[in-house]
C-alpha cells in the first residue's frame, strides 16, 4: 500500500542495517542483550560519521559543515577503567569503576560506561579502554564456579553458558524515552540479567504457577497528605534502655545517653523538686536513632530523651498542639530555583531544637533511667522548658524560631509559615524549616555567613555546609552543567529490605495495565482476614506513599489507590503493593532533576479519566506543574463530586490544577 513503511525502500535498508550492525555488536561483546538500545544508538552515531555513496560527504558534515574526528572511536562493548562523577568521594574510595564501553554520550564531551556490579549506566570523559584484551562473544566457553557454605569450591568445567538467559525475541524498534523522573547522569535503567544461585544443602525444588486473579484497573486514584514515614525508621535500634544496655554497642548509647543528659542540664530544662500532693508526674523514656550518611553508613549514636505525651491531659498539661513544617512543594520549588539561578545551597541541624521553648503549663516529670542518684531519688524533675514528646513541644519550638527569625529581618511566606526570606539591595537569601532541619539558599556568601552567625548565637547548631541530604532525600548537583537532582535511592533500599524485597525480580511498570481495584478484592470471611493480618500491608503503604510525596510522582497513583484499602486490604492489593516495591527496585536511581533554562517558567498539566472508580463511579482528577525542567507539585485524586461527563471531568482536573498553580 502506498505510504506504508515496506513502500520506503530507502528506509527499509538502513533499518536493516542498523539491525544488523546492533546484532553484530552485541553477539561480539559479553553484554546482555537489554543494552540494544545503546548499540543502536553507537551504530547510527558511527553512520552518520562515515562516509556514503549517496554524498561525497558524511551525513555529519553535511549537517554541521564541519568534518567529524574519528580519534575519539572506540569497540562497542571493551573493558575499561572509567572515573565517574563522585561529588561526595572519600579519600580512599576506588577512583575508578571496572565497566563497559557502551556509546557516546549525547550532550557532552564523552563515554558511556555499563557497570555491571550495579547494572546501571553513568557518563564520563575520563577513561581508560582495553580494546586489545579479547573479551569474546557470547559462545565462549568459561568455567562457572560455586562457593559452598563449607569454604569447599565446586568447578564445572565447559559449560555452555550465555547471559544474560533472555526467552523473548528483541524488539529493535524505538520506544518513547520521556519520563517524569529521570536519573541525574544515568537516564536509562537496564534491568539486571539471571543471577546463578548458589546451591544449598536439601533445598526443595520450587515450581512457579501463574495464579489467575481478578483484573485491576489502570484509573489510579491518589490523595496526597501531609503524613510522613520517618525516613530512617528501618534501623536494628534498641527499642528501651534494657535492650541497650544488652546490645554490643551498650558504650555507644551510654556515651550517647550522658551527652543528651548533659544538655539537658546546659539548658536548664528541669529542676529537681518533691511531688506535690494530689500531683501525678508523667513518664519519660529513651529512645536510641542508629544516624546514617546517604550511602548508609553509621555517622554516630543517639540518645534522646523523651516524655511520654500520651499521658497528658488537655486543658490542664497542654491547650494546642499545632505546629507548622514546610511543605514538599516549597521545599522542591526551593531547590528549582537553587539550579536555575546557580545559589548557594548549605544546610544547618538545630541541637536539642524542643529544648529550646518554654512551656507554659506546669508539668512534672519522673527521673531519666541510669541517672537517678540516692540523694534525689524521691524527687521529680519540674520542667522549665519543653522536651521531646510533650505535645506542645513542636508548637513552642516554632514560636521561638518564629520569633527570634523575624527580630532578624526575615519575613515569612505568606502561603507557607515555614518559608521565610531577606532582601538587601541585589542580595537575597531564602530559609526553609523542617522542625529541626534549616536549608539556606542564597545569591551571596556574605549574608549567608551573616545569617548562620546570627542564628549561632540564639540556637546551639550544627553547620553541616553543602546541602546533600536531608529527610531522607539525597540531593545530588552539578553546578558546571546547572542541574540538581533529588533521589530516595538510600530510603527506598531500605523500605526493600524492610519487606523482604530486595532481591525481588525487578518490574517495568509500577502496576500492570488493565488491572483495577475495588471493595469486591477485600476479605469476605473470617479466615481472609485472619490471613491478612499477617501482612504488614498498611505499613508498607505508608513507606512508599513517603517515597511518592517527595520524589516519586511516578508511583502517586497507584500508592492513593492502594491507600484506600487500609483498613481491609485483600491478596490482591498486597501483590500489586508488592509490584511498586519491584518497580521501585529498578527505578532507584531515577531523580527528579532540575536544570538552568534560559527563561524560568512554570508549565502544568492536568487531566481526568471518566467514572474510572469501580465502587464510587467518579472521575480521577491529575495534575503535575513544572518549574526549572522538573517536577515541583502533582496530585492525583478522586473527585468529591460525580461528573456527568468527559467534559465536565477535565474541568474540574483543571480548576485543580489552575488552583495549585496560582
Amino acid at each position: 500500500m502506498l505510504g506504508s513503511p515496506s513502500m520506503n525502500g530507502v528506509a527499509e535498508r538502513r533499518n536493516r542495517t542498523l539491525k544488523d550492525m546492533v546484532r553484530s555488536m552485541i553477539s561480539h561483546s559479553t553484554l546482555p542483550e537489554k543494552l540494544w538500545g545503546e548499540a543502536l544508538k553507537t551504530a547510527a552515531y558511527i553512520l552518520n560519521r562515515v562516509p556514503t555513496k549517496a554524498a561525497a560527504k558524511t551525513p555529519y558534515e553535511l549537517w554541521t559543515g564541519r568534518k567529524p574526528s574519528l580519534k575519539h572511536f572506540h569497540i562497542w562493548g571493551c573493558p575499561a577503567e572509567a572515573r565517574p562523577y563522585k561529588p561526595h568521594e572519600k579519600k580512599l574510595d576506588s577512583e575508578t569503576v571496572s565497566s563497559y564501553f557502551i556509546g557516546y554520550a549525547e550532550r557532552s564531551r564523552g563515554f558511556k560506561f555499563y557497570d555491571p556490579a550495579i547494572r546501571s549506566i553513568f557518563e564520563t570523559g575520563t577513561a581508560t579502554f582495553f580494546e586489545d584484551v579479547e573479551f569474546g562473544g557470547r559462545n565462549q566457553a568459561r568455567n562457572i564456579v560455586f562457593e559452598e557454605e563449607e569454604g569447599s569450591t565446586i568447578v564445572f568445567d565447559n559449560v555452555q553458558v550465555s547471559l544474560p538467559i533472555i526467552d523473548q525475541e528483541v524488539n529493535l524498534d524505538p520506544q518513547p524515552t520521556d519520563n517524569i523522573v529521570q536519573p541525574l547522569i544515568a537516564n536509562e535503567d537496564i534491568a539486571p540479567e539471571e543471577q546463578t544461585q548458589q546451591p544449598q544443602e536439601n533445598m526443595p525444588l520450587r515450581r512457579y504457577t501463574r495464579e489467575r486473579r481478578d483484573a485491576i484497573s489502570d484509573d489510579y486514584i491518589v490523595y496526597l497528605q501531609e503524613r510522613e514515614v520517618e525516613s530512617g525508621m528501618m534501623e536494628d535500634d534498641p527499642i528501651n534502655f534494657q535492650q541497650a544496655m544488652k546490645s554490643s554497642n551498650s558504650q555507644k548509647w551510654i556515651e550517647a545517653m550522658n551527652e543528651e543528659y548533659k544538655s539537658m542540664q546546659d539548658n536548664k530544662v528541669w529542676e529537681l523538686v518533691p511531688l506535690p500532693v494530689g500531683t501525678k508526674p508523667i513518664g519519660c523514656k529513651w529512645i536510641f536513632k542508629t544516624k546514617r550518611d546517604s550511602n548508609g553508613n553509621i555517622e554516630r549514636y543517639k540518645a534522646r530523651l523523651v516524655a511520654k505525651g500520651f499521658t497528658q491531659k488537655e486543658g490542664i498539661d497542654f491547650k494546642e498542639t499545632f505546629s507548622p513544617v514546610s511543605t514538599k512543594d516549597s521545599f522542591r520549588i526551593i531547590m528549582a530555583l537553587v539550579a536555575h539561578y546557580d545559589l548557594e545551597l548549605h544546610q544547618i541541624d538545630v541541637k536539642t531544637t524542643f529544648l529550646n521553648g518554654a512551656i507554659d503549663e506546669t508539668i512534672y516529670m519522673v527521673q531519666p533511667e541510669n541517672f537517678v542518684s540516692e540523694d534525689s531519688k524521691n524527687m521529680v524533675c519540674k520542667l522549665t522548658k519543653s522536651i521531646y514528646g510533650l505535645k506542645q513541644a513542636s508548637r513552642q519550638w516554632y514560636f521561638k524560631f518564629h520569633q527570634i527569625i523575624i527580630s532578624y529581618g526575615f519575613e515569612a511566606n505568606l502561603m507557607d509559615e515555614c518559608v521565610y526570606h531577606k532582601f538587601s539591595g541585589s542580595k537575597y537569601i531564602f530559609l526553609v524549616l523542617y522542625v529541626d532541619d534549616i536549608l539556606l539558599a542564597t545569591n551571596d556568601i556574605s549574608i549567608l555567613h551573616d545569617t548562620k552567625r546570627f542564628l549561632s548565637k540564639h540556637f546551639e547548631m550544627k553547620d553541616l555546609g553543602d546541602a546533600f541530604f536531608v529527610l531522607g532525600i539525597q540531593i545530588h548537583r552539578d553546578r558546571s552543567r546547572g542541574i540538581l537532582g533529588l533521589s530516595q535511592r538510600t530510603y527506598i533500599d531500605k523500605v526493600l529490605q524492610r519487606y523482604d524485597m530486595q532481591n525481588s525480580k525487578p518490574g517495568d511498570t509500577p502496576v500492570a495495565k488493565g488491572d483495577k481495584f475495588s471493595l469486591n478484592q477485600c476479605p469476605k470471611n473470617s479466615l481472609e482476614s485472619q490471613e491478612m493480618q499477617k501482612i504488614p500491608y498498611a505499613s508498607a503503604v505508608g513507606s512508599l506513599m513517603y517515597a511518592q510525596v517527595c520524589t516519586r510522582p511516578d508511583i502517586a497513583y497507584i500508592v492513593g489507590m492502594l491507600g484506600r484499602y487500609l483498613s481491609n486490604p485483600g491478596m490482591d492489593h498486597w501483590r500489586a503493593a508488592k509490584r511498586v516495591m519491584r518497580y521501585l527496585q529498578r527505578t532507584k536511581e531515577y531523580m527528579l532533576t532540575y536544570r538552568r533554562l534560559d527563561q524560568l517558567k512554570f508549565i502544568g498539566y492536568s487531566d481526568s479519566d471518566f467514572a474510572g472508580c469501580q465502587d464510587s463511579r467518579r472521575s480521577t482528577s491529575g495534575y503535575i506543574i513544572l518549574l526549572a525542567g522538573g517536577a515541583i507539585s502533582w496530585r492525583s485524586a478522586k473527585q468529591t463530586l460525580i461528573t456527568s461527563s468527559t467534559m465536565e471531568a477535565e474541568f474540574v482536573a483543571c480548576y485543580e490544577a489552575s488552583n495549585q498553580g496560582i
